[in-house]
């Protein structure tokens, strides 16, 4: 490519980064304030979460055109297509997450302020980790960090740990207090929502593996080993 090509190009992976960035920093949010509305109660804070989510349904729509637009006019190959690709994915992937935190606001004003159950303890340090993933892998796809991946990857078993024990507690919670179903089903559903987190935490991980190495996984297990086959 002509050097101007070459410079719009890199312009434009930049931008495309930058938009990625923008939306994780977002979804990073949205999740630590709807298990802070979620804990103390605040609905108002669970309203902010909703409405924050249209940003990142925006950025995601940006992500797919500038995407789109440099495939078509710069027909990048090798390194430079993998770059555009995981970046449209993962717009995909943060948009999803971004859903997830806006569903967890949404169980803020169905939760009995005065239950009190075990596992709402359980649930803002399976947040934190949870968070501590997205945050993670967005550095991981910031520096194309094949190993910093693998590692977000391997994290993923604490957070479905911690939602089998909360799933355990909240069953023999409400078998023993018929009257708080309902509040321990949303309660439920919460703890789904940080487990998907986790799990697309570490699908954006695995983009980001393959944009640095250009290898694909047999698998988890494969991909923390380091195992891949040519893209």
């Amino acid at each position: 490519m002509a050097e101007h090509t070459v410079k719009s190009f890199d312009g434009e992976i930049g931008q495309l980064r930058g938009l990625i960035a923008e939306m994780g920093g977002l979804a990073e949010v949205g999740i630590a304030d709807a298990i802070r509305a979620l804990v103390t109660h605040d609905e108002e804070l669970a309203k902010k979460v909703v409405e924050a989510d249209h940003r990142i349904d925006a950025l995601e729509a940006e992500v797919d055109r500038l995407a789109v637009r440099t495939i078509a006019l710069r027909a990048p190959m090798a390194d430079d297509l993998r770059d555009v690709i995981a970046a449209l994915k993962i717009s995909g992937v943060i948009e999803r997450i971004g859903d997830y935190a806006k569903n967890i606001a949404k169980r803020v004003g169905s939760i009995e302020r005065q239950s009190r159950f075990e596992p709402l303890t359980l649930i803002p340090a399976m947040g934190d980790i949870a968070q501590g993933m997205v945050h993670d892998v967005l550095d991981a796809y910031a520096a194309r960090d094949a190993q910093a991946a693998t590692e977000i990857i391997k994290r993923d078993d604490k957070v479905d740990n911690f939602y089998d024990s909360i799933f355990r507690n909240l069953v023999a919670h409400m078998m023993e207090n018929p009257a708080t179903i309902s509040s321990a089903a949303q309660l439920l559903f919460v703890a789904r929502n940080l487990e998907r987190i986790g799990d697309h935490a570490t699908n954006v991980a695995e983009m980001v593996y393959f944009a640095a190495t250009g290898l694909y996984h047999a698998g988890r297990e494969a991909l923390a080993d380091g195992v891949g086959g040519p893209a």
